[in-house]
Formats: structure tokens, sequence, C-alpha cells
């Protein structure tokens, strides 16, 4: 007596950030045949170059501050001189070894990520993916991208991430000029870095770095750090930040930013200019869906190059999901693994619970930390709500 088995339902992933890796567990974990293509590594940029290792440099910064008022705290630590007298050390930095750490734990969370799937049972393939209509996608290998594969999917999840907005007028060079994924190539403390941007990322690095011991200069556009959080913790981190010496500079736009024979000139849109050692752009970023064929299989994307989604990350096409900073949510982690899971259960025919961004609960790691959820009170006094 033959019997016929039903074929397992095939899903291709294109990224491997927090998004496309959840979403290639959970469907792997109901049964799935899942192909997952990533070009830098499992965990993406999230882990690599951003979320990871930011965050290793923040908790650096950190406990720097603590060691520094430790005596507010009740902790003394002496040293001996050569007179025999005890003398209190000066905290230093060593910038190379903190970056080297921090890498260090970004390529083995990597790697720890990249076993995971293998037991899972996902065929990960290094390289870059893009879809072929709505049903295969192909991923280009081997040197320079010159072998390609396609593979057959019923279901395609996308989560391809987001890259740092480069400006013509600002363009990074990775030793002067820099964006937040090339923070980490520094060997040297910065004497002065004028951060461009008050956003999240913009007021992390800022406060990182001014803990370490850097000049801090940090550019806005807007009338306040953090434009888009609360006023009243805004208003209270400006505080912080001057206290601790940190120059802010509120309704400035930058026009340019120039190499000099010692560092960096940054020139504003009134014609002043301020010189430092380096200088972070931290301007936004720039989702990577340019090249993917995501167009071409008819996937909405809105006018900044974002995927279009629902609730349950599913796109126009039924059978496409965009998870992650690819898409138009919430640009967080959390929220990306949440997508991810939502993406394969729901492809799967497995019950989920559609996205609330007002569930989400998200953290700025700045000192002090600026926590949020729900509405913000601007929103409630604006009306939104009724």
């Amino acid at each position: 007596m033959a019997f016929e088995f039903e074929r397992k339902q095939r899903i291709a992933i294109l990224g491997g950030g927090p998004g496309g890796y959840e979403a290639a567990l959970a469907a792997a974990q109901l049964g799935a045949e899942v192909t997952l293509i990533e070009r830098s590594g499992v965990g993406g940029s999230a882990v690599l170059t951003d979320v990871v290792p930011s965050k290793t440099l923040i908790a650096t910064a950190e406990f720097t501050s603590t060691l520094e008022r430790s005596d507010e705290l009740g902790v003394q630590y002496f040293v001996k001189g050569d007179d025999g007298k005890a003398r209190k050390p000066e905290v230093s930095i060593n910038l190379a070894t903190v970056n080297k750490r921090l890498l260090g734990l970004a390529h083995d969370t990597s790697e720890d990520m990249q076993k995971a799937l293998k037991k899972a049972g996902v065929n990960f393939i290094p390289g870059h993916g893009r879809l072929d209509g709505t049903h295969a996608v192909i991923a280009a290998t081997g040197p320079g991208g010159t072998d390609f594969d396609r593979i057959e999917a019923d279901t395609i999840i996308v989560s391809v991430g987001a890259s740092p907005r480069v400006l013509d007028t600002a363009k990074p060079d990775g030793e002067r000029i820099l964006t937040w994924t090339q923070l980490y190539n520094l060997t040297e403390l910065p004497e002065h870095m004028i951060v461009v941007g008050s956003g999240v990322t913009g007021a992390e690095f800022a406060s990182a770095y001014s803990s370490l011991g850097s000049k801090v200069t940090l550019v806005s556009s807007r009338d306040t750090v953090l434009p888009g959080e609360d006023a009243d913790a805004a208003a209270v981190l400006e505080e912080v930040f001057i206290r601790r010496g940190m120059t802010l500079m509120s309704k400035a736009r930058m026009e340019k930013v120039e190499r000099t024979d010692t560092g960096v000139k940054v020139t504003l849109a009134d014609g002043q200019t301020i010189d430092g050692s380096h200088c972070l752009i931290a301007v936004g970023s720039i989702p990577n869906t340019a090249g993917l064929g995501l167009e071409e299989a008819g996937v909405e994307l809105d006018d900044a190059g974002r995927i279009v989604v629902n609730r349950v990350a599913r796109t126009s096409v039924p059978n496409i999901y965009g998870v992650g900073d690819c898409s138009a949510a919430l640009p967080l982690a959390s929220v990306a693994m949440m997508q991810g899971r939502t993406a394969a259960f729901h492809a799967l025919g497995d019950a989920v619970t559609p996205f609330d961004e007002r569930n989400v609960a998200a953290n700025i790691f700045t000192q002090p930390e600026v926590a949020s959820v729900g509405w913000s009170q601007a929103e409630i006094e604006s009306g939104i709500i009724r």
C-alpha cells in the first residue's frame, strides 16, 4: 500500500539579523525546510556592528564613570607611590583593547547563533540574496558573488536590515569621519569627538565617549536632544550632558564635514565651524532594499524604501513577509525578533498575536537611561488618543 507524504513547506529568508534568525529557528521548529542567506555573518549588523558592540562600549563607559566617582559610593582604592605614600591612580582608557574585546564578543555571538541554526537544521548560505519572482530567491556566492544558486520557496521572509545614511557633504573615510559601524576601528580615544545627529544613536555615542574621556560636541538640527522622545526626559538628559562638560549645539544644521591636517572641520549652515579630531555622522539609516527584486515581485515600498507590512509582517504579496529595520516597523532588535517569529508562525498556519507597537518597551542607553512604552505625552496632548 503506497502512502503519500505531504511535502515540507519551504521557507527562504534573506538576511540573518535578529529578525531573520528568529524566523529561521521558529520555522525549523515547526518542521519547515528553511534556507537562510546572509552576506556578513549570522546576527547581521545588529550583532556585528551595531547592538552588541555599541552596548558593550556603552557598558565600558558606564563602568568608567562609576570608577571616577567611586568616592561618592564609599569605595576608595589607592596604590603606593615611590615615596611609599598612598595615591589614587588615574583612570585611563585603552580604546584598542576595548574595541578588540567588543568585536571579539560580537564575533563569538555570531558564531554561537550560526551553530544554533545548524543544530535546528537550517540551511545557511553565506552570500547575497535577492528575489526571483514571488516563489524563488537567488543566492550569489563564491568569490565576488560569481556563483549563483536558485532556491524555490513557498514563503519568502525579507530581513535585510538597514545601513547608516551617508551624505555627499560628509562622506565617511573610516578614519576621521565615521559612521557608527566604523567606530570600532579606532585605536586611540578621540581627543574631540563631534557627533552630528541627536537621535538615539547620536545621543548614545555622545554619552559614551564623554564618559570615556573625550571632549564631545553634539550637533543637533532640532530644538533638543532626542526630539522624538518625552520632552521632560530629554531636558534631564541635556542638563546632565552639559554638567559633564559636553557642548550642545541645538538648531544647528550641518552643512559639510571636511578632513584637515589634524582632524576634521564641521561647517554649519549659518557659517560657524567646529574643529575636532573625529566626527561621527549619525543622521539616520537607509533600508537595504535596493536591488533585491522587491518591486518587480509586486512588494509595496514606502517613500523611504521600507517594506510596507501589516501587523503580522505580511507584505502586499501574500507569501512574502518583511521584518526588522528594512520594514516600516519600529527599528528595534526586539521588534525584529518578534516580527520574525510572527512571520514564520503565520506563514505555517500557527496562531499569532498581531503586532501592537504600543506594547513595545524601548530603552535608550545614555547616562541616565531613557525608557518608554505606550503612548507618549506629546501624542496624548496632540489629541491622537480619543
